[in-house]
């Protein structure tokens, strides 16, 4: 029985789902489950949770996201990337100095208003289906934090006229990101290409690609790829349980007194250093967030 996290380096044309349905196939294990979703354009990490450790997607899902972006200027498009029918073209005679100093009132804090080429729902209809029978619908902004963004000296891709680093929150659309910046020039823009680098507190040195899966499964070593459910949690302290009935208490979900711990948030073990669960002590108290040892 398959359980733990593979971090996939998605190829560009495939869905996120695509890829979770690929590796249930690999792995003959139904929960599956990915922590991000990312357009069929985009590529790069795609942190997929399998088995027991598909509880762990709930933490993961909102984590912060860093991307390398293509961006297109004077070229609007009714998706707000290049695989969009052209709405618009209009010349853009921009430098890097007008770029640089466009890209300030996007950092921080700010409202985006989401995409019609989104599988955001409003009144039950996915947006992208709206969209597809040409229907436009009002759609309310929605908060979202820029930690970082800038302009990159690499040479863009083909397609792209600058390259963009952007370190965002759960729920930024980049696309929109990159037609917003396009607007505020004056010019338009879309996004050419969209590569995330980080996601979930993983990184593109933690990828491996379908087929380097493929290959290791036809070699009946597939598991060997799968990072431990715990690794997710690697920057929590470790409590070891020191007696059996201690973890007999957490195995039932029971509350455990627990005496000189700090409080906080704990990865908990049992006796023979299996992972348990993710655990809180309060006032000498140990409560289980989430388990995940299979019953």
């Amino acid at each position: 029985m398959a359980n733990g996290i593979i971090v996939i380096d998605k190829p560009s044309g495939w869905t996120s789902m695509d890829v979770c349905a690929k590796l249930r196939g690999m792995f003959h294990e139904k929960r599956v489950g990915h922590a991000g979703t990312l357009d069929p354009m985009a590529t790069g990490v795609l942190p997929v949770f399998i088995g027991r450790a598909t509880r762990a997607v709930e933490f993961a899902a909102g984590s912060d996201k860093e991307y390398f972006a293509g961006l297109k200027l004077g070229v609007i498009t009714n998706t707000q990337d290049a695989t969009g029918e052209i709405l618009e073209e209009r010349p853009a005679d921009v430098t890097r100095g007008q770029l640089w100093a466009a890209l300030e009132p996007f950092t921080g804090d700010i409202e985006q208003i989401p995409p019609m080429y989104s599988a955001i729902k409003i009144n039950g209809k996915k947006l992208y289906e709206l969209a597809r029978k040409g229907k436009e619908v009002e759609r309310k902004p929605r908060p979202v934090t820029i930690h970082a963004l800038e302009v990159l000296d690499e040479a863009p891709t083909e397609g792209a006229d600058y390259f963009l680093r952007v370190v965002c929150s759960k729920g930024t659309y980049v696309r929109t990101l990159c037609h917003d910046i396009g607007q505020a020039l004056g010019c338009g823009g879309c996004m050419s290409s969209l590569r995330r680098v980080k996601a979930a507190g993983f990184t593109m040195e933690d990828c491996v690609t379908l087929e380097a899966v493929q290959q290791a499964v036809d070699r009946g070593e597939g598991e060997a790829l799968l990072l431990p459910v715990d690794a997710f949690f690697a920057g929590l302290p470790m409590l070891v349980l020191k007696t059996a009935g201690a973890e007999k208490k957490v195995r039932n979900g029971a509350a455990l007194a627990i005496r000189e711990v700090p409080d906080g948030e704990y990865r908990v073990y049992g006796v023979d250093k299996t992972f348990l669960a993710l655990g809180r002590v309060v006032g000498g108290t140990l409560t289980t967030v989430k388990s995940f040892f299979e019953v």
